[in-house]
């Protein structure tokens, strides 16, 4: 653990450090770099409030974020967060960071009245899907996850 890290709601003051950190998490996916989209699309979320960004912060230095995008149950009715997108610099892993910011996105969903959270990893991410598990996330192997992007066949 380390000491005076505050996990705090990240506002348009914070989009350069977030930025940063999102290129990052984006490279981790196999993306090209790209540190002006990454501040427009941080910036977007902000203004809109289509998302909410919870960032790790000791003192002035930003160890990691995560992003929860707010989704909507039908058959439960009720709100559903995805927590999308989570990130800790390399030099604060393996501290807890992550462990602080998924109990943070938990206690939004509490606060938000949701059915709870749900996320999407990739298979070969050890390290997630590694944490999930112990942070009380079950692994639904019922479902199957499709996805459609514009520019397919159909």
């Amino acid at each position: 653990m380390i000491e005076n890290l505050n996990i705090i709601e990240a506002t348009i003051r914070d989009v350069d450090p977030l930025a940063v950190m999102f290129d990052h998490y984006r490279q981790f996916y196999r993306q090209p770099s790209d540190i002006a989209g990454a501040e427009k699309f941080i910036s977007e979320r902000l203004k809109l409030k289509d998302s909410v960004i919870y960032v790790a912060k000791n003192k002035n230095d930003y160890a990691g974020f995560v992003q929860c995008y707010p989704l909507f149950s039908s058959v439960g009715m009720k709100k559903l967060w995805l927590l999308n997108d989570l990130f800790v610099k390399s030099e604060f892993r393996n501290k807890g960071i992550s462990k602080q910011l998924i109990s943070r996105c938990k206690q939004l969903a509490k606060d938000t009245g949701a059915k709870g959270l749900m996320l999407e990893t990739e298979k070969s991410n050890a390290v997630g899907n590694k944490l999930y598990p112990q942070e009380g996330f079950v692994l639904n192997e019922s479902s199957n996850f499709y996805e459609w992007e514009i520019g397919n066949r159909n």
